[in-house]
């Protein structure tokens, strides 16, 4: 009968109140037009790890000479903005901003894929940026200082880091991992994408946007410049390293 029918079918098919009707319409509506996304950085992600725990605990080590001028400036042991900073002004404060927004004024769809998009963006930029400066092995303006040589090395002829005396593992072959600047990359990959999200929510190219508003959504810029322009300043990168970081953090 009829009526046993849609008796049957109503015992058999989750309700769409159900909690499993409910994943599954979560999936289908949210996730699933996304899914290469998320199956990227399932890829990505462990690679990364990997990476840094096997592969590249020590950088290429290009040779150097001790009279070159460009590796002879001091190391400066405390930074102005340390990697803890870092992750917080371009990692964790963009990350409330955009949460707090997309909550007060975006449907859920959208703040997903914008929070998406900023973990990608976040994730990739990191993965190439270790990548490039691992295998560059570029030395950092502060070398020589790191590198400790030993007494009565040759100062105009190449060596290698064997001449090295620094005891301290992570000091040392740190020294070698100048280009491209990761603080530059991910200051502009996080503030960045901040800035691009605030800049559309703005409608500055409206006419009636506002110097305000203008204002406002350019400021995480120049955040992420200021960062960019510390590693100068603690001699940890010369301006190539900077600008090659900040425009891989625009563009990733």
């Amino acid at each position: 009968m009829p009526g046993s029918e849609s008796h049957t079918d109503s015992r058999r098919r989750p309700s769409d109140d159900s909690f499993t009707g409910t994943v599954i319409r979560i999936w289908r509506e949210k996730c699933q037009p996304y899914a290469a996304d998320y199956i990227g950085l399932a890829i990505i992600v462990p690679i990364w790890i990997c990476l840094q725990l096997f592969i590249f605990t020590e950088p290429f080590h290009r040779m150097f000479a001790l009279d070159d001028r460009r590796i002879q400036y001091p190391h400066a042991e405390i930074e102005h903005v340390p990697v803890t900073w870092l992750l917080i002004y371009a990692g964790l404060f963009p990350l409330i901003i955009l949460l707090i927004w997309s909550f007060a004024f975006s449907k859920p769809h959208k703040t997903h894929v914008t929070l998406l998009g900023f973990g990608i963006s976040l994730l990739v930029t990191l993965f190439v940026t270790d990548v490039i400066k691992n295998a560059v092995g570029r030395p950092r303006p502060d070398l020589i200082a790191r590198c400790q040589p030993k007494a009565g090395t040759p100062e105009h002829e190449l060596i290698t880091y064997l001449a090295c005396t620094n005891p301290n593992h992570h000091v040392l072959h740190d020294g070698w991992r100048s280009f491209p600047s990761g603080h530059s990359s991910f200051a502009f990959s996080g503030l960045g994408y901040l800035s691009f999200f605030l800049l559309s929510q703005f409608s500055i190219l409206h006419p009636r946007a506002g110097l305000y508003r203008t204002l406002v959504a350019f400021s995480p810029f120049l955040g992420a410049a200021l960062i960019a322009i510390s590693r100068l300043e603690d001699y940890r990168h010369d301006v190539f390293d900077v600008v090659v970081g900040s425009v891989l953090g625009l563009t990733l």
